[in-house]
């Protein structure tokens, strides 16, 4: 599937652009996009994505940083007036509770490899108001949504997701379905915000521990927690306090975040 036409990726903005068909095609077919559906895609470019999202009769609001990029995209304004709006600015900064309006959200988008992890917090902050995300991203960034506990992969991106969403890997792309060919393999992941089959007694203490987890987590969770909870209170929650965090789970970290003063104080 053609974009808008060709034209020059800018290294500061993390640019490389989908242009093979066979891709868009099976993107299209997992995405599966209605006519009731109203998307946000991140980063259109050339509007490889843009156009056959459209095509299938969807509303599309698109976000584009690069204004080059935006008056390229106004042929696509001009053949679907109605159900096409571009927005020139930063992702990290769009308000996607209030672009959702009455209905979910769709997101989708071939996310920028420099800015993808922060833009992710940003949405799942977000995610009341998104049915689901179907992103492009590096391959290790999907390993690391999607891994398990133990393995190198597991951290805090992990975590976060686990207790807001269900993150599925679909199928990966190589670096030659991209102008110019990334030097990484992509994947292409589906996200879907739901409630986590363990009990969080609330995000603010839950990411709080995940992050001082994670910020050192060469140490055990007796060195890494030292100023949230005691060894005793780590051994309460059921987990050993020798374990370093990536052999905790996600239900053990809510177990965990349980377990902090109700006013979250640290330990004195």
């Amino acid at each position: 599937m053609a974009g808008t036409g060709r034209v020059q990726a800018r290294k500061r903005f993390g640019q490389h652009f989908l242009h093979d068909a066979t891709v868009v095609e099976r993107i299209i077919q997992v995405i599966d996009p209605q006519p009731t559906d109203h998307f946000i895609e991140i980063g259109p470019g050339t509007g490889a994505l843009s156009l056959p999202l459209l095509a299938r009769g969807a509303r599309l609001d698109a976000i584009e940083i690069d204004r080059d990029l935006a008056n390229g995209l106004a042929r696509v304004r001009e053949r679907y007036p109605q159900r096409f709006r571009l927005h020139v600015g930063d992702a990290l900064r769009f308000d996607y509770v209030a672009a959702a309006g009455d209905g979910p959200l769709r997101l989708v988008g071939n996310l920028p490899y420099n800015i993808s992890t922060p833009l992710l917090f940003r949405l799942l902050g977000a995610s009341a108001s998104v049915r689901d995300m179907h992103f492009m991203l590096q391959r290790e960034v999907v390993a690391r949504l999607v891994a398990t506990p133990g393995g190198r992969d597991y951290g805090r991106l992990t975590v976060a997701v686990a207790a807001r969403a269900r993150a599925v890997t679909l199928f990966e792309v190589g670096p030659e379905a991209f102008d110019p060919p990334p030097k990484v393999w992509s994947a292409i992941v589906r996200i879907t915000p739901s409630r986590p089959i363990f009990a969080v007694p609330s995000l603010e203490a839950f990411d709080r521990v995940v992050t001082t987890a994670f910020t050192l987590r060469r140490k055990t969770l007796a060195n890494a927690l030292a100023r949230l909870l005691t060894v005793e209170q780590i051994r309460a929650a059921g987990i050993d306090p020798g374990l370093r965090p990536e052999r905790v789970d996600p239900a053990g970290f809510a177990r965990l975040a349980a377990s902090l003063p109700a006013a979250g104080d640290d330990r004195p």
